[in-house]
């Protein structure tokens, strides 16, 4: 290589840069520039090298003249894609004929009068192209060559306007931005907690803030009333591909505050966030679902509301059915559910059978279909089931001709689980989601507790400082037991969109009798509730106003506006569904000396080998 092609030119002086490279337009023609950026493609036709030169703001095509300027040209021959270079010279129109309507920059040239090399690159891992082709693993452990992307900075270029938009309106509301400490006391909030040591007290552990709930309830008692944060939140649990174990959300609490207060804020600021942001208007108020019904209609907690297809109760049909495996089913309590398929009743038998191992693979015993075609009635279990129940069948489904009925029988939970997950995989499979839609939706009065399948306990179905519904509150005052604490219903709200939980919040407890009625609930004793929230309980009898509150994941948030599926594709440096991260190797272990200084000894064990992303 030559040595005015890079010897000294690294780290000598740069010359101003005085554009970017998408910014030029047939405006800028005959104006002299500077440009600095990556070598997207290089092309040698002898006399004439063409370069185009990316930074963020998009590509231009750079003309290298052997002819005109013999020096530029001469540089342009050694680069290679992702060279960084700085190119002065003047805006040109390309020559007709030779225009590209499909780039931005696409009516102009840069005629090249001198190229410096200012650093150089070896063969990238993968292709920097718009489309992703290389795998998501590869693309994580060379983070750095990914961002340059373009779709990569389009997607943290939403993340930051969303940011940025979120600041702007909170701060018009009154609302003050206050940071809440990363390295708390561990205390019960779902998730396990990562733990953090601490080397002046041997044997005693912080534990990052998995939320900031206890402080922002805290900022309540403090007279703060209107507060927000972009926090930091890091949860120890099963990951998948919109969780990661360390995310941003949106905290929002207010005093004085009651659930139409929340609503009304937050549907404020995600229609300003989609006008601001994405160029889009958004119709609000949206609509209101409590959680039962949502689960009846939907068998979901976050329904898809972007399409029908929604969940029937047959059980009434079938009171008195001839039918065993349906007779037996209702005396024992279960639920008869049912989807209706549209268009769908010419399956094979091949594609019912497909259906059926569908069904079975999300945990159902079995599945019976009823297809309504050519004025008859086809079902395995048509001879079974009267005139009449076929005929209810078809009434209480909405089912017409042409149409396919799918059945599920089973215990009411397990019925309601499997058809709702049947029905997002169909909603998909047969092609009825609106992609382009936006279906935002409140589902409200969440449960209050919830028993833990694997332990029989009961447990705080959000977190143990909700407050119950005014017409429950008895129940939580004489000690509910047993299948009635799954009665109690909480002044709880989650915001869905296109099925996926955006936002989750609660009306507090403020007073400090409820809360340890509460706390027995789940369990804790007097002592208990004493070592783990005695700072809370104390910080009620000083007069703790109302209070109430919203977390919106903001990655989750960035996601559904940029149309992905994942949020790693929105968070820079993120890890993988193990938890580790391919760039730089994290987790690792450590010097010996920290862990003796520290005061901790290894018991290792073996693990399993590391997850997919």
């Amino acid at each position: 290589m030559s040595s005015n092609s890079n010897d000294g030119l690294t780290y000598s002086r740069l010359p101003e840069r005085t554009a970017g490279c998408g910014d030029l337009s047939s405006g800028d023609v005959g104006r002299q520039v500077t440009l600095m950026g990556w070598v997207n493609r290089r092309r040698d036709l002898g006399e004439l090298v063409f370069i185009d030169l990316r930074d963020r703001s998009g590509i231009v095509q750079v003309v290298c003249d052997a002819g005109a300027f013999p020096e530029s040209a001469r540089t342009a021959k050694e680069v290679r894609n992702e060279y960084v270079l700085a190119v002065t010279g003047a805006v040109e129109l390309r020559a007709e004929g030779q225009e590209k309507p499909d780039m931005a920059t696409g009516s102009i040239e840069v005629q090249a009068h001198r190229v410096r090399i200012l650093n150089t690159s070896r063969t990238p891992p993968f292709y920097i192209r718009d489309e992703a082709e290389a795998d998501e693993l590869l693309r994580m452990k060379y983070r750095y060559l990914d961002l340059r992307r373009f779709p990569m900075q389009r997607n943290l270029e939403i993340h930051h306007k969303t940011a940025l938009a979120v600041r702007n309106y909170l701060s018009e509301q009154g609302f003050w931005e206050i940071e809440t400490p990363a390295m708390t006391r561990s205390t019960p909030e779902g998730a396990r907690d990562y733990l953090v040591p601490c080397r002046t007290d041997p044997g005693k552990f912080y534990a990052l803030a998995q939320s900031p709930q206890l402080f922002k309830q805290l900022l309540m008692v403090g007279g703060i009333e209107k507060y927000f944060q972009l926090a930091r939140c890091f949860r120890d649990e099963d990951l998948r591909a919109d969780r990661q174990p360390e995310h941003t959300q949106i905290d929002i609490e207010m005093s004085f505050a009651n659930e139409e207060t929340i609503y009304g804020l937050v549907e404020g600021l995600v229609t300003h966030l989609w006008k601001e942001v994405l160029g889009l208007d958004i119709v609000a108020p949206f609509p209101r679902l409590p959680y039962c019904d949502a689960m009846a209609r939907f068998g979901s907690d976050k329904p898809d509301t972007r399409f029908r297809m929604e969940i029937q109760d047959l059980t009434p049909v079938f009171e008195n059915t001839g039918f065993g495996v349906f007779r037996s089913t209702v005396d024992q309590g279960g639920m008869i559910g049912a989807i209706c398929l549209p268009g769908q009743a010419s399956m094979s038998r091949q594609e019912i059978d497909d259906l059926t191992g569908m069904a079975r693979s999300l945990g159902a015993r079995g599945l019976v279909t009823v297809a309504y075609r050519e004025g008859n009635v086809r079902s395995p279990i048509a001879r079974h089931l009267s005139e009449k129940e076929l005929s209810d069948i078809a009434e209480k489904t909405g089912a017409s001709e042409g149409d396919m009925v799918a059945i599920v029988a089973d215990r009411p939970e397990a019925a309601l689980n499997v058809l709702g997950r049947l029905r997002l995989e169909l909603g998909k499979k047969l092609g009825l989601i609106d992609r382009s839609a936006f279906n935002f939706l409140w589902v409200t009065e969440f449960p209050l507790l919830e028993k833990n399948q694997d332990t029989g306990e009961w447990e705080a179905a959000h977190h143990p400082f909700t407050c119950p519904v005014e017409e429950d509150i008895e129940k939580v005052e004489r000690g509910a037991q047993g299948q009635e604490k799954g009665q109690i219903r909480a002044r709880m709200y989650d915001l869905v969109l296109n099925g996926v939980e955006l936002a989750s919040g609660s009306i507090r407890i403020h007073r400090r009798d409820l809360q340890e009625k509460v706390f027995r609930l789940l369990g804790l004793s007097a002592s208990e509730a004493r070592e783990k929230f005695g700072f809370l309980l104390d910080a009620f009898e000083y007069g703790a106003p109302p209070h109430g509150g919203i977390a919106i994941g903001l990655d989750r948030l960035v996601m559904l506006m940029a149309g992905l599926s994942t949020i790693r594709d929105v968070i820079p440096f993120p890890k993988t569904t193990s938890g580790s991260c391919p760039l730089t190797g994290a987790p690792g272990e450590v010097n010996p000396i920290q862990l003796e200084e520290l005061g901790i000894r290894l018991n290792k064990r073996k693990t399993g080998a590391p997850g997919e992303s």
